[in-house]
């Protein structure tokens, strides 16, 4: 989100000299606040692990297991491969957008040069996956049914691929910028706690389901990348 609020992490980099970096480039560094929190979360999580498991890894355990067998239901078992990446966009993009609602922090996926990055690693992510299954026959998706189609279907397939990039990383980032604005606003005339309330559980809708529906529609691509071509 463009605008003139001042971050924590920017006033941070700017005691220490970073000033003009914090100020234009605000999505990278609650990018790397973002790569932090699941890091250090992930290893805090991993030395604590336990055959009889407690509260916090129960917790984790469940998340993990819901995701995996919501991708299974859709992929099958032979998507399994990339449930890493799926599972690691998906925690990226819930916390990016969550972090946008605790007041002095800025959601990275509220730009669109972070949303658009995303995109661009599930485009190419398509393809490889692609390649892995169906090796240099996979050029017959982009080439239709019929051989005699392949000039007019080569170019319309093309564009359409293009097209994912352009609406996954769009979409995502005009839901969260949008949510980020009003509660800029509401903050400004109602302060920090009272009348957003209502908007930061809206936020927090808005959160989840738009990293579902990231995470849903990678999926769909992979699949789609997986099956033959008709």
């Amino acid at each position: 989100m463009e605008h003139h609020a001042v971050f924590f992490i920017d006033k941070i980099l700017s005691a220490i000299g970073y000033g003009e970096f914090a100020h234009h480039y605000s999505h990278v560094t609650h990018s790397w606040l973002v790569m932090l929190i699941l890091i250090l979360s992930a290893l805090l999580f991993a030395r604590g692990l336990q055959l009889l498991p407690k509260k916090g890894q129960n917790f984790f355990e469940v998340i993990i297991e819901k995701l995996e067998n919501f991708m299974v239901d859709i992929a099958g078992h032979e998507g399994k491969f990339f449930f890493p990446y799926i599972a690691t966009v998906f925690l990226y993009i819930l916390v990016s957008n969550l972090i946008g609602l605790v007041p002095g922090f800025n959601s990275p996926t509220a730009n669109l040069n972070t949303t658009l990055s995303l995109a661009i690693c599930t485009f190419f992510y398509t393809h490889i996956i692609g390649v892995k299954f169906h090796g240099v026959k996979y050029i017959k998706h982009f080439l239709g049914p019929v051989w005699w189609l392949a000039p007019l279907m080569l170019p319309i397939e093309l564009i359409g691929h293009l097209a994912r990039v352009m609406s996954l990383s769009v979409r995502l980032f005009g839901n969260i910028f949008g949510k980020e604005t009003v509660l800029s606003i509401l903050f400004m005339l109602a302060g920090l706690y009272l009348a957003p309330l209502p908007i930061l559980f809206l936020g927090l809708l808005v959160s989840f389901i738009q990293a579902l529906v990231f995470m849903l529609l990678s999926i769909m691509y992979f699949v789609g990348a997986m099956e033959e071509a008709h």
